[in-house]
């Protein structure tokens, strides 16, 4: 599924002479040149260069880098070499400066194009490929480097069930089953099994390990070894994915990755650029196209644009790699991101004494002043259930409320933030829920996230801390702040009902065909979601969304974008996101409150506090994966680092320790600042 092709009707001196005519004289029609590159397919681009040689005595390549500039020139100019001797250039750059160059190179190609290109490093350079990169790697990278080089990987399809069995017993004895890990199994197990028989490996890995083998590569290598092992179990999972993935996060944030984007967008366009576009709109919601299209500009972009091959129809069909991909990926994510180990950040403290953290609080709080980092010491490093033994403890041994002390005594997103810790959960939910509807305006965002994330058992534990803190239900609360299609979704959700158990394929067929029936202009459709969506148990609605994409050929997330809108929009997508990958959505919700002007203050609290327990860890994972930048210090960059909020937030990530490094960093500065002033 590639987007360049043979172009029909070619004629390499007829394309010569055109190039030619739009490089003489002063100047150069640069649009003509782009035009021309890019509607031919490489084997026709070796032709021009051969024609233009012959036709004027002059080297096409040279020629193009002395009329073109920039990143056009560097793009032009890669396109005119062939895929092994373009990978070869990429190694030969990459060698000692740019480790992820090698790893994203040699963890995707298959042999014959391992071999094109050690062959054209030699030809081009007259060194070994093998040698330098020997010689500017080391360890456990550097071996598995000089595996992959070799272009060995079994590539015959056959596949040994007793040897799946064995391989996956051998990564879990290697690595999760004992203390410390035998890299040299990794090394030989992924470096060297079929893709096939590898897909096989890592699904009866997750059965004997109960959990991912990414997950378990996260937890037993590190540095360039874990990434380049990443990048090889991804690239076994699906090379469009892996592909889609390194293009999101070479174009994202500040910036772009010009070398990455250039590399990719050549060497795929006439492979599998068509998959790529589809991997990248399902995991990303946005097509590549308006990404390029958004962070490039000039000749450069309409290059790019011109390679990526046209803009996607939002809701529009799969093609059918990318449809298996999408199926597969519903697949995985029961297996892998669902049932993965969810992590909290925050544990019950050893020797915990209620009593004496009673005391310490007070002292605290006690005469002028307030010694904020003795409170957030305590209450950041205590569990929810200890901090409530904890107000036990304060009224019983002072006579006094800790929480009326605490709002007397801090203030602003502090004071929120601390009390929230100490709140309940339930009695936390309660109020987010409040906050969200009190005012002149309604957190609709805030509502949402709430009650498409909470257990059953949480929603009604969260409706009867609503009644005792506000003497009203929840229910009728929702009912009087919103209205319509939204309205019955919250009033559905809030009823705590949802099924629970696992999925019932003949019925998750049926679901499947109801939601493909449904009638996009009128209210039948909301309604029908909301039956499904917003009663079925998640496992089943993993198995509904995977069956959708088998009888449509398109994905359930686009259809809810393109055919709904507002608030009811934003409800069903949130749950679908939930149901696929809930670290996943929250850490989507915590970019997004922290992303562009200012911050969201409470969505970043309110997240913060009721998943420190349950799933931070994991949201923290998916945080750094999707935006290539920690969770700790995307909230070091989008807040206050002297805040004492900021603070307690990283200490609530588990990550206390660099911040004290950073502000150690800063106190020359702040005294110099300090000094400033009094001068």
């Amino acid at each position: 599924c590639s987007t360049i092709t043979d172009a029909a009707n070619f004629d390499p001196s007829v394309d010569a002479e055109t190039l030619y005519n739009a490089m003489k004289g002063i100047g150069s029609d640069k649009e003509a040149i782009l035009d021309l590159i890019t509607s031919r397919s490489n084997a026709q681009r070796q032709e021009i260069i051969t024609a233009y040689k012959s036709s004027f005595g002059q080297d096409l390549i040279e020629d193009l880098k002395y009329e073109l500039t920039g990143k056009f020139e560097r793009l032009i100019v890669s396109l005119m070499r062939t895929p092994a001797y373009h990978d070869a250039k990429e190694i030969h750059d990459g060698v000692g400066t740019n480790e992820r160059c090698l790893i994203e190179v040699l963890a995707s190609r298959n042999n014959r194009q391992i071999h094109e290109m050690v062959a054209a490093y030699k030809d081009a350079y007259g060194r070994d490929m093998e040698e330098d990169v020997i010689g500017d790697t080391s360890g456990h990278f550097k071996k598995m480097l000089v595996v992959l080089l070799q272009g060995t990987r079994d590539e015959s399809g056959v596949v040994d069930a007793d040897l799946v069995q064995q391989d996956a017993q051998d990564l879990y004895s290697a690595g999760e089953e004992q203390w410390g890990t035998d890299e040299a199994k990794f090394i030989m197990i992924l470096g060297n099994r079929s893709v096939t028989h590898l897909h096989l490996v890592f699904e009866a890995y997750e059965a004997i390990a109960e959990m991912s083998i990414e997950d378990s590569i996260k937890h037993e290598l590190s540095g360039d070894f874990e990434r380049l092992m990443l990048a090889v179990v991804q690239c076994i999972r699906s090379v469009p994915m892996f592909f889609a993935r390194r293009l999101y996060k070479s174009m994202k944030g500040l910036g772009t990755a010009d070398n990455t984007l250039i590399r990719i967008m050549i060497s795929r366009s006439e492979i599998d650029m068509l998959d790529i576009r589809e991997c990248f709109r399902l995991r990303y919601e946005k097509s590549l196209y308006n990404m390029i299209k958004d962070d490039t500009s000039g000749d450069y972009k309409r290059t790019l644009l011109n390679l990526c091959g046209g803009d996607d129809d939002l809701a529009g069909e799969f093609f059918p790699e990318a449809a298996q991909i999408a199926y597969k990926m519903w697949e995985l994510s029961a297996m892998t991101k669902v049932q993965v180990w969810l992590r909290p950040t925050v544990r019950p403290a050893s020797n915990f004494d209620p009593a004496a953290d009673a005391q310490a609080l007070r002292k605290a709080m006690k005469g002028f002043g307030t010694d904020e980092d003795a409170i957030i010491d305590i209450v950041a490093n205590r569990s929810n259930a200890q901090r409530q033994e904890i107000r036990k403890a304060f009224k019983s041994l002072l006579g006094r409320d800790l929480m009326k002390d605490l709002k007397s005594e801090l203030s602003k997103n502090l004071e929120r933030l601390i009390i929230g810790l100490m709140l309940t959960p339930a009695e936390f939910d309660a109020k987010m829920m409040r906050k969200a509807m009190e005012g002149a305006g309604t957190d609709e965002h805030a509502l949402i996230e709430i009650l498409a994330t909470r257990s059953n058992e949480q929603i009604h534990a969260m409706n009867a801390a609503y009644q005792s803190a506000y003497k009203t239900s929840l229910e009728e609360a929702i009912q009087s702040d919103t209205s319509g299609h939204f309205c019955r979704i919250l009033v559905s959700l809030v009823q705590g009902a949802r099924e629970e158990g696992p999925a019932d394929v003949e019925r998750a067929n049926t679901d499947a065909q109801v939601i493909y029936s449904c009638n996009a202009d009128s209210d039948d459709m909301e309604m029908k979601f909301m039956s499904i969506l917003c009663t079925r148990s998640f496992p089943h609605l993993r198995k509904v969304f995977q069956e959708f994409v088998r009888c449509s050929n398109k994905d359930i997330e686009q259809i809810i974008k393109k055919e709904m809108s507002g608030d009811v929009k934003n409800s069903f997508y949130a749950i679908v996101r939930s149901v696929k990958n809930q670290p996943s959505y929250f850490a989507d919700r915590l970019y997004k409150a922290m992303k562009g002007l200012g911050t969201d203050d409470r969505a970043l609290i309110r997240i913060m506090v009721s998943r420190s327990e349950v799933d931070l860890f994991n949201i923290r994972k998916e945080f750094k994966e999707t935006y290539d930048s920690s969770l700790h210090e995307f909230i070091q960059v989008e807040t206050m680092i002297v805040s004492l909020s900021l603070r307690l937030l990283a200490l609530i990530v588990g990550l206390l320790r660099s911040l004290l490094i950073c502000l150690s960093w800063l106190l020359p500065w702040l005294c110099l600042m300090a000094l400033e002033v009094c001068v």
